[in-house]
């Protein structure tokens, strides 16, 4: 008998089963995730201090492990990395369904954020190794619609399952990715795996060039400071909003009687429409505007959707109507999906292929540092002013992104200053 953990018993097709886990996970994360933060609000009694400070342990921890995880999808198997991680975020899920404490939710968000960083990085070099380079892309996009539809059920489940009892749809779900990890354990294939060679494998001391490298391009282009400020921006004032939505719904608003009050089934329509309009707005972003008018102006649609997104933000905290907070919850979500497409290609266009990598990877960076720093104080606001002006504050905190974007000049799709020279990451030692 094969050693499992290593080699599956049955081995399947990589295609089929990277398909199926994509479909399984969608599911179980929508199932999980679109009731979860009413679940810690109505069922586990956090308040919003304990709320803000669980998601930022989740980024904190995601942050710190990515490296480390790293080590077994480099040295050992990009499988059996795949396999620990969706195990984790199972068992995390589970935890905090069952126990439904504060050190629960602090508990289970650490173990399934460990394993989100098994995952992170190791499913898509799995998947690539096993198909190839150059057939991956249609993989991938067929990946993206089996995300979407399974989503889209996984929501529908939350919903009914919510109906027996909130933190339901959250066990189901941790249940449903353990079985996903014993199944992918038994049948999960890899017949192209390859150790990474040592100096291209992700490293702290990697991380440190990364960094380095990355602010000697920003010293240089004004696009890419653009960005770097803006991503933090962003990342010290989400966390609070994208915690506190709800309850400040929930604290503010009796649910609507089309769904018989019940907040079960009116945040899974709340999540559907959201979800729905958000891909609109990236649909929209991509063939109504022209794109000659995107690659040399990019500045005025992304302007635009950020200032959308801020003017939505205090919305929601002012606002005395349902329907009002409702609509900015979903401009703000729409604004970021419209905006996302445009700001990629954007910096994109402005960084030479031997950085674009490290400064995607410091631009992701800087965005979870500012959730990690502005997480705790606006959620602590929250506790002791109010939700309303802890959202006040993250939308003063953002608001200058807007001028960061207006400031930097019209994009020709080429790097705004003079070569820098070669800034790739300095090697791992």
């Amino acid at each position: 008998m094969p050693n499992l953990l290593l080699v599956p018993l049955r081995p399947a097709d990589a295609r089929r089963t990277f398909y199926a886990l994509t479909a399984v996970s969608a599911f179980a994360f929508s199932a999980c995730f679109t009731l979860n933060l009413v679940f810690q609000y109505r069922v586990i009694g956090l308040d919003p201090f304990q709320m803000v400070l669980v998601g930022t342990v989740l980024e904190a921890t995601c942050f710190l492990f990515e490296v480390p995880t790293g080590v077994v999808a480099d040295l050992v198997s990009r499988r059996l990395s795949v396999i620990i991680g969706f195990f984790l975020i199972g068992v995390g899920f589970a935890f905090e369904g069952l126990v439904a404490t504060f050190a629960a939710a602090v508990v289970g968000n650490v173990v399934w954020g460990i394993g989100y960083t098994f995952t992170s990085g190791a499913l898509q070099a799995w998947i690539t190794d096993e198909v190839g380079e150059e057939e991956v892309g249609p993989v991938f996009t067929r990946e993206t619609q089996i995300d979407l539809g399974a989503s889209v059920v996984g929501t529908l489940a939350a919903g009914a399952l919510g109906l027996v009892a909130l933190r339901v749809p959250v066990v189901v779900a941790g249940v449903v990715l353990v079985g996903l990890a014993v199944g992918l354990l038994l049948v999960m294939p890899e017949r192209h795996f390859h150790p990474t060679p040592r100096g291209e494998r992700e490293t702290f001391a990697h991380l440190r060039g990364q960094v380095v490298a990355g602010l000697r391009v920003a010293r240089h282009r004004r696009v890419v400071r653009a960005f770097l400020l803006v991503s933090l921006l962003v990342g010290l004032s989400s966390e609070v909003f994208d915690r506190l939505w709800r309850v400040r719904l929930l604290d503010s608003f009796a649910m609507p009687e089309v769904f018989g009050g019940d907040e079960a089934l009116a945040f899974t329509a709340f999540a559907l429409v959201g979800t729905l309009i958000s891909l609109a707005a990236s649909l929209a972003s991509g063939r109504w505007l022209p794109r000659r008018f995107v690659d040399e102006h990019p500045a005025v649609p992304v302007v635009v959707a950020v200032s959308a997104q801020v003017a939505a933000v205090v919305g929601v905290a002012l606002l005395g109507n349902l329907w009002l907070v409702l609509a900015c919850v979903w401009l703000r979500g729409a604004g970021q999906a419209f905006a996302g497409p445009i700001q990629a290609a954007w910096l994109n266009r402005n960084l030479e292929s031997g950085t674009r990598a490290t400064v995607l990877s410091m631009n992701g960076q800087a965005d979870a540092v500012g959730q990690v720093a502005g997480g705790p104080p606006l959620g602590a606001l929250a506790s002791w002013a109010s939700i309303p002006v802890a959202l006040l504050v993250a939308a003063v905190v953002q608001a200058p992104s807007v001028l960061a974007f207006l400031r930097v000049r019209r994009s020709t799709g080429r790097p705004d200053a003079e070569p820098v020279g070669d800034v790739a990451p300095a090697p791992a030692t």
